[in-house]
């Protein structure tokens, strides 16, 4: 049996990475099944899903020019449900999709001032007095580094010889 694209077929896993798991299946092929289609939910640990030896039934997703093979048992899973189940599917999924943004807080909105969020003139000073006392400590450490480099240089003069 020659296989095809968008096939499902069974095949054993013959080793495990921490990427994916190799799949031998007919006519002494591998093929891969990356570790983001071995399941509907996150896998942290491919070994906590798989171990080698298990019979697995694949989909046969992609076969490239090199002769690689690209397997899915998430997609092999989601073929064996109904078409007419399909619109149901999707409609829970994106219910549960709405239960789970609502553990997320909304942001509350800031408090409007009058003089809609620049900021008063207190703060626009208190503002400027930081960035006064910022730039003042900035040069003294600029200019401590300068003397201390010039100092280790030789001074302002040319190079020595």
């Amino acid at each position: 049996m020659a296989i095809e694209e968008g096939a499902k077929v069974t095949g054993k896993v013959s080793g495990i990475t921490n990427f994916g798991a190799f799949v031998d299946l007919a006519d002494h092929k591998t093929g891969l099944v990356h570790i983001s289609q071995v399941s509907n939910q996150y896998v942290k640990d491919i070994n906590d899903v798989l171990s080698v030896g298990d019979e697995v039934t694949v989909k046969v997703m992609k076969i490239e020019d090199n002769g690689k093979i690209a397997l899915s048992i998430k997609a092999a899973q989601d073929q064996g449900h109904d078409h007419h189940d399909n619109g149901h599917q999707r409609h829970h999924e994106h219910h549960e999709h709405n239960d789970r943004n609502e553990h997320f807080t909304k942001r509350q909105p800031r408090p409007e001032h009058s003089n809609h969020g620049f900021g008063s003139h207190h703060e626009k000073s208190h503002f400027d007095d930081m960035l006064a006392n910022y730039m003042k400590e900035s040069e003294s450490r600029l200019s401590t580094l300068k003397r201390q480099t010039d100092g280790k240089r030789g001074g302002r003069g040319g190079r020595r010889s």
